[in-house]
């Protein structure tokens, strides 16, 4: 066995500098700038996409996501989302926020994005349980991500409907929306749990939660 000199502490680990962990908190979180827009043809926006140089990151995959938050809705009051995400097998963990600042542009849908990836979706859910949060809203979609330089477009088939979104700088954004045609007037900020309510409004339903069985649209995949 090899015996560590003196004076070493092999088995000691360095702690980070506070610059480090600022460095690394920076990384995990995000300005969030994203609008919405309806698709009639999902194979026709798709394609455009192409054509523009957007590459595929990941292909069509089923999405679960399940948000949380305590008995009296704190999270809610605040505006703030904590979800648990199953996106192809891959769970992840995700809070948002509104900025520090008031919205300057109310156009686009700007929020402070913190996640990470766990490995078991079922322990982080009783790890919330213990803490008072507990799940609130349930939402499926089949998810095509593609990205470009400058920024990301998501193509969320849902039960009540297909969105793309539109993810980078305001410029970048409109200048995506020039050039596949999508027509100001149809852009949106409403978060899928809002296109829900709408969508029971309109339509009379009793479904609680954003999902294919709820909703009563065959799982396609």
């Amino acid at each position: 066995m090899k015996v560590p000199k003196l004076g070493t502490r092999p088995f000691l680990r360095i702690p980070q500098t506070h610059t480090a962990i600022r460095r690394k908190l920076q990384r995990m979180q995000a300005a969030e700038i994203e609008l919405k827009f309806p698709v009639a043809d999902v194979r026709r926006v798709r394609a455009a996409a192409l054509v523009l140089g957007f590459e595929i990151v990941t292909e069509r995959t089923f999405e679960s996501n399940i948000l949380y938050d305590s008995a009296d809705r704190t999270l809610r009051a605040k505006k703030q989302i904590l979800r648990l995400r199953n996106y192809g097998g891959i769970c992840t963990l995700t809070h948002k926020r509104k900025t520090d600042m008031n919205d300057l542009d109310l156009h686009y849908k700007t929020r402070i994005e913190t996640e990470t990836v766990v490995e078991d979706c079922e322990a982080m859910a009783e790890v919330f349980a213990q803490l008072g949060y507990l799940p609130v809203f349930r939402y499926e979609k089949f998810r095509t991500e593609l990205e470009a330089k400058g920024g990301k477009l998501v193509l969320d088939e849902t039960p009540i409907g297909i969105w793309a979104e539109l993810e980078g700088q305001p410029a970048w954004i409109d200048e995506m929306l020039a050039v596949l045609g999508v027509p100001e007037s149809e852009c949106l900020t409403d978060s899928y749990g809002k296109l829900f309510t709408n969508w029971k409004e309109e339509n009379h339903s009793s479904a609680e939660n954003l999902t294919f069985d709820e909703v009563g649209v065959p799982l396609s995949i």
